[in-house]
């Protein structure tokens, strides 16, 4: 790992250096909270080792839910091909055609608290092209076939904007071309990045790792403030390398450009990570690779918010639109680190800095707590219960008024130092 020691921290501003911060003086020297940093990475190391990751077949569920896999273009290739033998044969039968999709409605997917992620049921939908309410989405995924087919004679990766200016009349908008785009990956069992679609770089990374970009050995420690962007095509990913002792996950673009900026993770030895809000899936399939290589603990900072707590959920629990791929894009066992309803008074966060809740607000707040993965977490459940009865929200960027580097002098060590996570 390089020694990133030659650059200093810049020492905090005046604003954030006030001794009468909230807080500031319960802190304890750097070198006791770095021993609890210890400690948690042996823990977490220790618990990957022993844990066996448990599969749909261990709970003998993979013939009622499905799940896909990473598979070669040749046997994507093959798929296709297939399902277009079988439709000409239906079509020169008389019988004309239809694609039979897995349905990926609310009510075919299914919390399994064994392995803490959502998964897809294994209910189908038919989508006949004689049929006025499916024939323009019939044709749609007709049409993506074809691309995807195309995709692995040439042995290229295109992203999904690409895909849906190849014919933007027909998709009219590119949610629908994303859509199917998931259920062909579906229909054919395999895992979206085996489609050869990738989604433009979104989430960024910076701190304690070095590892290999399609053979380039990137060190996240010289990337700078922004960071290094996170490669929107996993494969290309390897050799990861890293001296710390967490991975901290940021919701929000603002909070990760402070840290990055104050070098928090050499003041404490981590791996910072963003998708800059609502989780793209690099960014997921990166922090799960991290999580499983490295073998580290997540630590999250998200907004004290219901969508927050959604967002969380997404990296954690996986997401209902991509449940049937979320053996591959969950990350096991994130602590919410905070920002927690209960902070905002612990805190002393002036009311100023404080949001009421919309009804949209307090009806998301609600219907989370319906949720089997919130269920699960007695810790969460309270903390979203507060949040819902208090009817104030707050942002990351509420700890400012402390001073804009309270958040990485005071309320993140403050955190770590008396493991006050859930």
């Amino acid at each position: 790992m390089a020694d990133p020691s030659p650059r200093k921290r810049r020492r905090p501003s005046s604003a954030s250096d006030d001794s009468s911060a909230p807080f500031r003086n319960r802190l304890k020297p750097d070198s006791v909270i770095l021993q609890t940093l210890r400690s948690l990475a042996a823990a977490s190391a220790t618990s990957s080792s022993a844990n066996k990751t448990l599969t749909l077949a261990d709970l003998d569920l993979s013939t009622s839910c499905r799940e896909v896999t990473d598979q070669s273009l040749p046997a994507v290739q093959s798929s296709i091909e297939s399902l277009i033998l079988k439709i000409a044969r239906s079509i020169l039968a008389g019988e004309g055609f239809s694609f039979d999709v897995p349905s990926r409605s609310s009510g075919n997917q299914l919390y399994v608290p064994e392995l803490d992620r959502i998964v897809l049921r294994d209910k189908n939908t038919l989508r006949p092209f004689a049929h006025m309410s499916s024939v323009r989405k019939s044709t749609i995924t007709a049409r993506i076939l074809h691309l995807i087919h195309q995709l692995c004679l040439r042995d290229i990766h295109v992203t999904k904007r690409d895909l849906f200016y190849t014919d933007v009349k027909l998709f009219q908008d590119q949610s629908q071309s994303d859509a199917v785009l998931d259920d062909v990956s579906c229909m054919l069992s395999c895992t979206r990045s085996s489609l050869n679609v990738i989604a433009s770089e979104k989430g960024v990374v910076v701190g304690r790792l070095i590892f290999s970009d399609n053979g380039d050995l990137i060190d996240c420690t010289k990337m700078g403030m922004g960071g290094k962007a996170i490669p929107p095509n996993i494969d290309r990913v390897g050799d990861m390398q890293s001296d710390a002792l967490f991975i901290l996950l940021v919701e929000k673009d603002a909070a990760y450009i402070r840290l990055a900026e104050d070098r928090f993770y050499n003041r404490f030895p981590c791996i910072i990570v963003t998708a800059k809000g609502q989780p793209d899936v690099a960014t997921r399939l990166f922090l799960r690779k991290m999580k499983m290589e490295l073998k580290l603990p997540v630590l999250a900072l998200v907004d004290s918010d219901p969508y927050g707590l959604k967002i969380l959920s997404v990296y954690g629990c996986g997401s209902k639109n991509m449940s049937y791929d979320s053996a591959n894009l969950t990350t096991p066992d994130i602590k919410w680190l905070g920002i927690r309803p209960s902070d905002l008074d612990k805190y002393g966060i002036p009311e100023q800095c404080r949001l009421p809740m919309t009804e949209q607000d307090i009806k998301t707040g609600k219907d989370l707590l319906e949720e089997d993965f919130v269920k699960k977490n007695p810790g969460w459940v309270e903390e979203l219960t507060l949040m819902v009865k208090t009817k104030q929200k707050a942002e990351i960027q509420a700890l400012s008024s402390f001073g804009f580097q309270y958040l990485s002098e005071v309320y993140l060590p403050l955190k770590l130092q008396q493991q006050d996570w859930l």
